[in-house]
């Protein structure tokens, strides 16, 4: 299983500010296809990120290709279907259905190309009412490359007609049930919101702490600045993976002596807090080596 932090998103139209991105301590860079391209340049922007693709970078490349529904779709694929793709991000996923005709191109461009089948991963975002509505079936699409959902509060927002406030509580709920549907069908934990407020670290670092208490692995991204802070809210601090350990290692010297539940500093231990640790221990261990660059 792989954890990401943050997921950067980067406009595939501005070759200078996607070489920095793929130069930043990110864990993964979005190369954008979609929304932040304007019509007129979004042709022309699949060569330059295709050509992108091929460059040295600190963490994986995604491409964000526009909506399943729209006349770019295909193309979007045909162009960044490339070695050194990491991973597709597909916008505004409404049914199974998508997915699955998506997974199929994919596979035949992969066959076509000499890569490894199923070796580029499907994020589909859930950010439209129809989204929402079809969230069940889409997590539960059954594809392997899909192995996350994300989550765009700017769209759902927009779509609903709903106010996106600073403290976002009015996202709770939809939060909640990406969180619920991605573990019901065995998914990883999904990929939060980005912040749009840029220039309020305490806004970004609240929304990102309430993400991850929810349940969610990382966030995404709109501006480096956002890299930092998102880091570190969701990689265990040292106090907190020193404490995973203990409550580890006393509770296997107490089953050892057939005990399934003890106290350990005023808390209750038994397997669901013990899981809890090692799943903590487990994230750390896996950030703390993730791969310096990544050449392709």
């Amino acid at each position: 299983m792989s954890f990401f932090r943050s997921m950067l998103f980067a406009p595939g139209n501005h070759p200078r500010r996607v070489e920095k991105a793929l130069d930043l301590e990110v864990d993964s860079v979005i190369l954008d296809l979609e929304d932040a391209v304007a019509i007129n340049e979004k042709i022309l922007a699949r060569s330059q990120v295709a050509k992108a693709l091929s460059r040295p970078r600190k963490g994986s490349a995604r491409v964000r290709i526009n909506a399943f529904e729209t006349p770019f779709c295909v193309d979007d694929l045909r162009a960044v279907a490339v070695a050194g793709l990491d991973g597709i991000v597909l916008a505004k996923v409404e049914s199974a259905a998508q997915l699955v005709a998506v997974d199929w191109l994919l596979r035949a461009l992969e066959r076509e190309r000499g890569l490894v089948e199923g070796g580029i991963d499907l994020m589909p975002i859930i950010e439209t009412a129809a989204s929402l509505s079809a969230l069940r079936e889409i997590a539960a699409c059954g594809l392997a490359r899909v192995r996350r959902l994300s989550f765009g509060a700017a769209d759902l927002t927009l779509d609903l007609g709903m106010r996106w406030t600073r403290d976002e509580h009015e996202l709770d709920s939809v939060r909640t049930r990406i969180v619920i549907e991605s573990k019901a069908a065995g998914l990883e934990a999904p990929v939060d919101t980005v912040f749009a407020r840029l220039g309020d670290p305490q806004g970004l670092c609240a929304s990102a702490r309430r993400a991850r208490d929810l349940g969610f692995q990382g966030k995404l991204c709109i501006h480096p600045e956002q890299i930092d802070p998102v880091n570190t809210l969701f990689t265990p601090d040292g106090e907190e993976v020193a404490h995973a350990r203990r409550i580890i290692a006393a509770f296997e010297s107490a089953e050892a002596e057939g005990s399934a539940s003890i106290r350990l500093d005023g808390q209750f231990i038994d397997y669901p807090i013990v899981e809890r640790a090692r799943r903590i221990v487990d994230i750390a261990q896996q950030r703390s080596t993730m791969p310096d660059i990544i050449h392709r």
